[in-house]
């Protein structure tokens, strides 16, 4: 089958690879319908992480099921499916307070890689949700985007407490902050300030809700926020970049007693402890449990209450998948979906 294999920093290829099997009798295989390239995966091909061998890429996808292990239950054959980023069991302690990201048997899919023809999906009983009823094409690309970047997003918003009366901060105009923003619209906020200097992202946003846009970064932008919330700063902040900037511009905008949804794959980010203890926000963030929020995200998408599959602005068959990492890398495409029929 084909697969898109990282051999290095800028060099992606589509090979030819062996289809996978099951491995342990909780596994699925799946044909993969439709796949994409995510923000995380640039940073190895920006050389920000090492590539230290050809390295499977993907971990976002949605499919039908072609075979089950002899301990699959709820998924059968045939099933339209659509799974998170982290596969879980979804019975442990730890998923079910709702953190199913940090199973305690979790296994992340980048280590399966799902730009490809098939998949191998672990624990696909707590780890894939069935999609009732045929979905138009617009309804396909939104249940894609569920698998990570708009599952991310939404918890993003809810880590940092958006809803009702609450202003909104969104750093980072990728494809997970502008679904951020949508999920805050969705939570209730009042307000949705969104970072972003980019004017084609800029619309985006404010289709998906924004009330303001900034466009200063830093202490520029962290001024900017203040400046429109009276002195005070957000309610409620999104930091879904992972930098060092972006990080501290969100605990900054943040006002005393406010909350931050970090969900930016943090890349050298260290926080001085005094700057924290005196910024008196909450943080909670880190890998999104998106299996949490499916069932419910893919409900308002086959209801056509929601509709984020718009963030993919690029769709590429796999075989040109190179093309398509180039065109995030360079800032010219938000988000690419690759074909594989």
């Amino acid at each position: 089958m084909r697969g898109v294999i990282m051999h290095a920093p800028g060099d992606v290829r589509v090979d030819e690879v062996d289809k996978p099997v099951i491995v342990a009798p909780t596994d699925a295989i799946i044909r993969v319908t439709a796949a994409c390239i995510c923000g995380s995966d640039l940073w190895p091909y920006r050389g920000i992480e090492p590539v230290h061998a050809p390295t499977p890429m993907g971990h976002e996808y949605i499919g039908i099921v072609e075979e089950i292990g002899d301990d699959v239950r709820d998924i059968r054959v045939g099933d339209l499916v659509v799974g998170s980023f982290v596969a879980s069991d979804n019975t442990c302690e730890i998923c079910q307070a709702g953190f199913q990201s940090r199973c305690i048997h979790q296994v992340m899919m980048g280590s399966v890689g799902t730009q490809s023809d098939y998949a191998r999906i672990p624990l696909a009983d707590g780890t894939l949700v069935v999609v009732k009823g045929e979905p138009t094409e617009a309804q396909k690309r939104s249940l894609l985007a569920a698998s990570d970047v708009l599952g991310t997003g939404w918890f993003a918003a809810v880590a940092a407490e958006a809803g009702p009366g609450k202003t909104v901060a969104v750093v980072g105009d990728g494809a997970v902050g502008l679904l951020a923003i949508l999920a805050a619209k969705q939570l209730g906020a009042t307000r949705i300030i969104a970072m972003s200097r980019h004017p084609e992202r800029q619309a985006l946003a404010k289709t998906f809700g924004a009330t303001d846009i900034v466009e200063q970064r830093g202490e520029e932008g962290v001024a900017k926020i203040k400046e429109l919330t009276g002195g005070y700063g957000a309610h409620s902040t999104v930091e879904a970049v992972g930098t060092q900037e972006s990080m501290m511009q969100a605990i900054h905008a943040t006002r005393p007693g406010g909350h931050v949804g970090y969900v930016g794959v943090s890349h050298g980010v260290e926080l001085d402890g005094l700057d924290l203890f005196f910024s008196t926000v909450s943080l909670l963030g880190g890998p999104a449990p998106v299996r949490r929020f499916l069932p419910d995200l893919i409900e308002l998408i086959m209801t056509d209450q929601i509709d984020p599959g718009v963030v993919f602005d690029l769709t590429l068959p796999i075989e040109e998948a190179a093309a398509g990492y180039k065109a995030m890398d360079e800032r010219r495409a938000t988000k690419v979906l690759l074909t594989t029929d």
